[in-house]
């Protein structure tokens, strides 16, 4: 049952490459319209040079294709009850995610939906370069979505949601968020926060215990409780809002343990807050949502803290 946030998501963005691999996104745009009541803008960029094929078949040349594309798409959305605006951009385009975002600025949507299309190295550097130029640039909300092997459609229908946190930034734009979603689909919401073992301290820290094992200990343990006072103290504007929270303090390294976490529970999303760092850079700065990006293999939405 939906809580006080259910419309939260009014509007969604999905910009669709011309595949078929892209309209692996359509299922979920199903259920999230029909869940918070939204309508959905389906957005063909058309490339100034194009490949001559995009995962295996042809790219659309031109935009009356574009625009046959984005009606076959569409009608699969009005038959389900959804209501759906095209946007086919004629001029052609250098860059794909400036285009995205100039739409973005203008329907100013609640949510944008891209579909994963990668699997190779670290999940194409991060998920890929799109997503990537997007998340940077803009504020909006980004749902990564992962098809299924064969490129069929996955369910989106999440029943565990959940919300890493690490108790030193505000995030709750994205508690906000995760919430509203955990309350439109019925779904419980895991706040999770990772607390280091002494094996798993950074090189500094890790040196401080091998000298001091015993204050290290204590130090940690210490920092087990201030985290579960964290959690309860962000779980409550959580609950009030309608959404079932559970919360969980785990320990060791903060990725593997989460991304451990992720799979024990099987959360069918993943709320990942983040400042928008990407590829490298974000390595260089140890930014924890990339690197579980990573490694997760399922949805994934990232909400860009201000």
């Amino acid at each position: 049952m939906p809580g006080r946030d259910d419309r939260v998501i009014r509007r969604i963005l999905a910009p669709l490459d011309g595949s078929r691999l892209a309209e692996a996104v359509l299922p979920s745009l199903i259920a999230l319209a029909g869940r918070f009541g939204a309508e959905v803008a389906l957005l063909h960029v058309l490339e100034e040079r194009p490949p001559a094929t995009i995962h295996g078949e042809a790219h659309l040349a031109d935009l009356r294709a574009a625009e046959e594309y984005l009606q076959s798409a569409a009608a699969r959305l009005t038959e389900a009850g959804v209501h759906v605006e095209l946007h086919a951009h004629e001029t052609r385009e250098g860059s794909v995610a400036g285009s995205i975002v100039e739409h973005a600025q203008e329907m100013a949507p609640d949510l944008v939906v891209l579909c994963a299309h990668g699997s190779g190295g670290l999940r194409d550097l991060f998920i890929g370069r799109i997503a990537q130029q997007v998340l940077q640039r803009g504020a909006w909300p980004i749902l990564m979505l992962q098809p299924a092997p064969d490129g069929s459609p996955m369910p989106f229908e999440p029943t565990d949601i959940l919300a890493p946190v690490d108790g030193e930034h505000d995030q709750s734009v994205a508690l906000r968020l995760a919430s509203a979603l955990a309350c439109a689909f019925g779904a419980t919401l895991h706040l999770a926060l990772a607390v280091p073992t002494p094996e798993t301290l950074a090189d500094a820290r890790r040196r401080s215990g091998i000298t001091l094992p015993r204050t290290m200990r204590a130090i940690l343990d210490l920092a087990e409780e201030g985290a579960a006072r964290d959690l309860a103290a962000m779980a409550a504007p959580c609950a009030v809002r309608g959404a079932a929270v559970r919360t969980a303090v785990l320990r060791g390294e903060t990725v593997a343990a989460l991304t451990a976490y992720a799979g024990q529970i099987e959360a069918g999303l993943v709320v990942l807050a983040t400042h928008g760092s990407t590829g490298i850079e974000a390595i260089v700065e140890a930014s924890v949502a990339p690197r579980m990006a990573a490694r997760l293999g399922r949805p994934i939405l990232f909400v860009k803290e201000t």
